[in-house]
């Protein structure tokens, strides 16, 4: 990435599109005073600069059939890079494990996993991720509700 300086225009774009990614390019260049040409070019700038690595859709995990939310601790036997990349490749393809995090501390990692319900979760620890080679301790913690869930990165800081 270069050394590219974003100005408040361009904190005003990401702004807006982290709040909404589907708005309208005219939308969006009439919220940050611009016509919808250089407008366009600002956010295939940002795209090109790395700033934006992709737009998405949020869903509703209770829309979707996924209530239960599980934090779990996990502990891996050793802990060098052959191991570490095995354990990180193969829970990459699991579609429940929706945020997993190398970690400093007393565990290995942390993983956020979704869940229709408390068998499903089962199955999941029971069919998947203790199943795996150099899995030594797991800890399970179920969220009982959210308190705060933001997706926006705060961007005060880039001024």
């Amino acid at each position: 990435m270069t050394d590219y300086k974003l100005d408040s225009i361009d904190r005003k774009i990401l702004t807006l599109l982290q709040a909404d990614a589907g708005i309208a390019n005219i939308e969006l260049a009439e919220q940050v005073c611009l016509s919808p040409s250089p407008c366009s070019r600002r956010v295939k700038n940002l795209e090109d600069q790395g700033y934006i690595s992709r737009r998405v859709t949020l869903m509703d995990p209770n829309k979707a059939g996924l209530p239960v939310t599980v934090f779990i601790q996990v502990s891996l036997d050793h802990q060098v890079k052959r191991e570490l990349d095995k354990f990180a490749r193969q829970v990459s393809e699991w579609p429940e494990v929706m945020e997993c995090y190398l970690m400093t501390g007393d565990f290995d990692y942390l993983m956020r996993v979704v869940a229709p319900d408390l068998h499903a979760y089962q199955a999941f620890l029971d069919e998947k991720l203790t199943q795996l080679d150099g899995v030594n301790h797991v800890k399970s913690s179920f969220s009982l509700k959210p308190i705060c869930y933001k997706t926006e990165l705060p961007l005060d800081h880039l001024r």
